[in-house]
C-alpha cells in the first residue's frame, strides 16, 4: 500500500511507515509543501494509487461529495503525542492492510475505534 501523508501527520509516522515497507509521501514533499491545494492532494493520490492520510474534515467531505481521494484514512485523535499516533497504526496495521484491494474507502480512526466505508 502507499500512503500520502497531509500537513499535519508527522514525519515519525512516516518514518515508521517505510520501516514496516510502505511507500510513502508527506505533502512537504511536494514543490508546494505545506501550500499544495486538497485538490491537487486528491488528483495525485487518486492518479497514483496513494491513500491520503490526514486530520483535516475537508477531506472527508471531499470524499462523499466528490468521491476523491479514493481511499482517505481520516485521523480522529485531537492532540495526541505522536509516540501514541505510531502506536495505534501500529496495532491497526492489519486492518489497514486489508484496505490495498479497494477501489474506493473512508478508514475513520479514533482512539477506540475504526469506522470503515465504502465508496463506489
Amino acid at each position: 500500500m502507499k500512503f500520502l501523508c497531509d500537513v499535519h501527520i508527522p514525519f515519525a509516522l512516516v518514518s515508521k511507515l517505510k520501516s514496516f515497507g510502505y511507500i510513502v509521501m508527506h505533502v512537504n514533499e511536494f514543490p508546494n509543501k505545506w501550500n499544495t491545494k486538497d485538490s491537487e492532494i486528491c488528483n495525485f493520490a487518486d492518479n497514483n494509487g496513494f491513500a491520503v492520510i490526514t486530520k483535516d474534515s475537508d477531506f472527508r467531505d471531499s470524499f462523499f461529495l466528490k468521491q476523491s481521494p479514493k481511499k482517505l484514512i481520516k485521523i480522529n485523535l485531537g492532540n495526541i503525542s505522536n509516540k501514541e499516533l505510531i502506536h495505534i497504526f501500529e496495532t491497526h496495521i492489519t486492518k489497514i492492510n486489508t484496505l490495498e484491494y479497494l477501489n474506493s474507502f473512508l478508514l475513520e480512526i479514533s482512539k477506540n475505534d475504526l469506522i470503515l466505508t465504502e465508496g463506489k
